[in-house]
């Protein structure tokens, strides 16, 4: 086994994790969004990897991946709840389901935590499903205290 951060020779196998991770969550995602999709990452793997878009991946012993998540950061004004400026979003937490209880989600976040501490982030956050939440507050991620702010979106597409 062997974990690493992905690198831009990686980008096709970050486009088909991503697509499997889709999968996974029984997205259904047409024909047309998918070439959107794929044209999408293509250009913001290869302008964002290792800059401000982290990927760890476990590799079986064949080199095949059999687990990964991402780390996405963005930096604003620094705050009180950020006061680095910096924080992370880790995504696309994803463990094939027959390599799955062996500690590949683990170990790749883990490496992602490691890379958000270099990278100087006050925080990270995620949107856990059900089945990941027991890893997630193993790993010491909680549910944010109350605040004061409701959290609202407006989607443009």
């Amino acid at each position: 086994m062997n974990i690493r951060l992905a690198n831009h020779k990686d980008i096709d196998a970050l486009i088909k994790l991503r697509f499997d991770y889709y999968t996974s969550e029984n997205w259904e995602v047409t024909k047309e969004m998918s070439d959107l999709f794929h044209s999408q990452l293509l250009k913001y793997y290869s302008k964002h990897l290792n800059i401000d878009f982290f990927a760890a991946l476990v590799e079986n012993d064949n080199e095949n991946v059999v687990s990964c998540a991402f780390l996405a950061i963005s930096e604003m004004p620094a705050n009180l709840s950020v006061p680095t400026g910096k924080k992370g979003t880790i995504l696309n937490v994803l463990t094939y389901p027959e390599c799955r209880k062996r500690g590949y989600a683990t170990k790749a976040i883990n490496l992602l935590i490691e890379e958000a501490q270099r990278q100087d982030l006050s925080l990270i956050e995620l949107m856990a499903s059900e089945l990941g939440m027991p890893l997630y507050r193993k790993l010491g991620f909680q549910e944010p205290k109350y605040s004061s702010f409701t959290r609202m979106k407006m989607e443009l597409i």
